[in-house]
């Protein structure tokens, strides 16, 4: 088996894994409050997998509600060494089709409401966030999608809104102008939050639906969902196709995000800082980075 764990956030319309054996549910406490739902652990292809839907179950939870630092920490708390996120979003471009997948690389912050930091009250980190997500994860992701005959753009822009309305049309026309790809309301926070947490993070972006810029008209959530039905299809395919693709290591900088980060004297960080960040500070603290 694998010594790496696959953690898999599932968008709107993936709200369970298929293929899993060994399958358990695991009800975790965090520092942070509850996560979106129990986690799904069990194996695939040999690799162990740790499934959360980010909405819940019967999508209960709305973009501004999810509790995305509970929901990290659970992954990592798991096991989890990368993270690949399942997300529907509106396209921004006509090349990329309903229907279509795009492995994100950059992100626009468009959020007003919602914590993004496991460093504060006490303590301070300034990882990089250049790269949002990881490379090589992404080449991966982007290998298995395609390998199972899903049309994937490599690498797309993806402004993260509040929500959870949709756009007016004057805000998709200006994302457009800002030369963003596609739109969606969940990813940037976790991406930002798994780096703090050293997990490779990946999105794998399903447009379910040109926003509302395009002149096929406006967008409908019965359309929506019909893309999304066929979208989850083929990313339950992709993952299936990704598990065998992962090395049993990593050789990228995620998995040292916080070695130079952390700017707080040791001697100065509060126990209950000390308590409420032990998994991912543990390695860290009393010792000299190298």
């Amino acid at each position: 088996m694998s010594a790496q764990v696959l953690g898999v956030i599932g968008g709107s319309g993936l709200y369970a894994l298929e293929g899993l054996q060994d399958v358990r549910e695991v009800a975790l406490a965090t520092p942070f409050g509850e996560p979106s739902d129990v986690y799904v652990t069990g194996t695939l292809g040999g690799t162990k997998l740790v499934f959360l839907p980010r909405h819940g179950r019967g999508h209960r939870i709305s973009p501004t509600e999810i509790n995305s630092r509970a929901n990290i920490w659970g992954l990592k708390a798991l096991g989890a060494t990368r993270v690949l996120s399942l997300s529907a979003v509106g396209s921004l471009r006509e090349d990329i089709v309903p229907g279509d997948f795009v492995a994100v690389d950059q992100f626009i912050d468009r959020t007003r409401h919602r914590p993004d930091t496991f460093f504060e009250r006490g303590v301070v980190a300034h990882v990089l966030f250049a790269d949002p997500t990881c490379a090589d994860l992404r080449t991966h992701v982007g290998a298995a999608a395609r390998e199972v005959g899903l049309k994937v753009h490599e690498g797309g822009t993806y402004v993260n809104m509040e929500g959870p309305q949709f756009s007016t049309r004057a805000e998709s026309r200006l994302y457009r102008s800002w030369g963003a790809d596609v739109i969606g309301m969940t990813n940037l926070q976790e991406a930002r939050l798994a780096r703090e947490a050293e997990l490779c993070y990946s999105t794998l972006a399903m447009a379910t639906d040109y926003d509302c810029w395009h002149e096929s008209g406006d967008v409908t959530v019965e359309a929506i969902l019909a893309v999304m039905a066929r979208n989850v299809a083929g990313a339950r395919r992709a993952i299936a196709a990704l598990v065998p693709r992962l090395p049993p290591g990593r050789g990228c900088p995620c998995q040292d995000a916080l070695r130079f980060a952390i700017l707080t004297e040791h001697a100065r960080i509060p126990a209950e800082a000390r308590d409420r960040l032990g998994l991912f500070l543990a390695r860290y603290l009393d010792r000299p980075a190298t």
